[in-house]
């Protein structure tokens, strides 16, 4: 009989800390690593010719990762088990050429990145990160963790109808954060003080994918600290659960009867459709070249796809105390209740009855209670990795996740029960 792993209070306040290091998928990502590098799983390259042995591996690409454990005695044609999740957020990022200003202040110059409410990032002390690209080929994280940044709302003085008619914002007019005072603004500043802070010599860098982030640390609150609020909860949440259920069912006693895997990609927020993305051909490329490395053939990896599910693991919506009539009225997934599952007939969601019965089983296993989150009829329903997982790669695919507040706000707000309760789903999934 195995023992699982089994996840408590701990595991959330390693999220917190998890999610403070990581404001942006490359970081995201490098941190995932270093926690199953902890639980002996070791990178591959995708260049280099892989092997078929046993053991935890891992494949990164930008801000994706896909990690994998393949147990003694595998088969080639092996299922896997894969929790699905993605490391992006929206939020605001840094354009090609970022040195702006007017007026005497010293400005950013950001795009919009996916659908983030934007009177979140308002008023809000501002950090930047990413990654810097070298003239030699490789890249280097940045993170200045501090007040550097600043997106100032105008004074109620000068906008009297915000009372009346409610706070509206030009996309391209007023988001550009405020960063120091002058007005000799000269291209390069930007990318020069990075360099600076980064230790890299003026002139390195070659390019950049640098977006802001609120530096206001996760926290618990509430009475009796039973809510967690934090930033990018959609979905590092799900990136955190999946690497700790991951680790743990890698590092248990007993052999498994499948191979479990993570996979997090990137670019969910804006289609998925890049080479880190749900809907490029990454997973399905890893996965093809496991069963290869261990002398399977086509049939084997049609065999392995066949018996293979994959767990889509997003945030979905916790009803709101406010606005509880934009909930389905015999739906209602609350904070602390246990992760949900998410159904839309319109395969908005990858969910069935089928999937709904692998769903049940991995809770019962773990003894976790779950919720259920369908949308209201009269409003639109989002979307996640799911459909484009199983449309893709024909593989059966389930949504689940854990139910929220604020979602796509700068901080967005959950139970702090609910994400150890996932991570033990996921355990339980994981075994198969």
């Amino acid at each position: 009989m195995r023992t699982p792993p089994r996840f408590d209070r701990g595991h959330t306040d390693d999220l917190m800390s998890f999610l403070a290091a990581s404001p942006s998928p490359y970081h995201a990502v490098a941190n995932a690593a270093e926690r199953l590098e902890k639980a002996g799983f070791r990178q591959v390259a995708e260049t280099d010719a892989w092997d078929g042995t046993s053991g935890g591996k891992y494949v990164l690409r930008g801000g994706a990762i896909i990690a994998w454990y393949v147990p003694e005695g595998a088969e080639p044609h092996t299922a896997f088990r894969i929790v699905g999740a993605h490391t992006d957020s929206p939020n605001l990022r840094v354009k090609p050429r970022p040195d702006s200003g007017a007026h005497g202040w010293r400005q950013v110059a950001v795009e919009v990145y996916g659908g983030p409410l934007l009177n979140s990032w308002l008023d809000r002390d501002l950090g930047l990160a990413g990654r810097l690209s070298l003239r030699d080929g490789s890249t280097r994280l940045v993170n200045i963790d501090r007040p550097l940044l600043r997106v100032p709302q105008l004074a109620i003085h000068l906008d009297r109808s915000v009372t009346s008619d409610g706070l509206k914002l030009d996309k391209q007019r007023h988001l550009q954060p405020i960063w120091g005072l002058g007005n000799d603004v000269r291209d390069g500043d930007l990318i020069r003080f990075l360099e600076e802070e980064s230790g890299l010599t003026e002139g390195e860098t070659t390019g950049w994918d640098l977006m802001v982030h609120s530096i206001e640390p996760p926290a618990y609150l509430g009475r009796d600290k039973e809510l967690l609020a934090g930033p990018r909860m959609d979905n590092l949440l799900s990136v955190h659960a999946g690497t700790a259920a991951l680790a743990g069912v890698a590092t248990a006693d007993e052999p498994l009867s499948c191979i479990p895997v993570l996979a997090a990609f990137d670019h969910e927020e804006n289609g998925s459709q890049s080479d880190t993305g749900a809907d490029g051909p990454l997973l399905g490329s890893v996965l093809e070249r496991s069963v290869f490395a261990r002398g399977g053939s086509y049939e084997d990896r049609a065999r392995a796809f066949a018996g293979t599910v994959c767990l889509s693991s997003d945030t979905g919506h916790a009803v709101h105390p406010n606005y509880a009539e934009r909930h389905d009225p015999t739906h209602h997934p609350r904070a602390g209740g246990g992760p949900i599952l998410k159904v839309n007939v319109n395969n908005r969601y990858a969910t069935d009855g089928s999937g709904r019965a692998v769903w049940a089983a991995a809770c019962e296993k773990a003894d976790v209670p779950f919720q259920t989150f369908v949308s209201n009829n009269s409003m639109p329903c989002g979307t996640t990795i799911g459909p484009i997982t199983a449309a893709r790669h024909g593989i059966k695919t389930v949504d689940i996740g854990v139910a929220i507040l604020s979602m796509h706000s700068a901080r967005e707000l959950c139970g702090a029960t609910d994400p150890f309760l996932l991570a033990n789903s996921l355990v339980g999934f994981l075994e198969g």
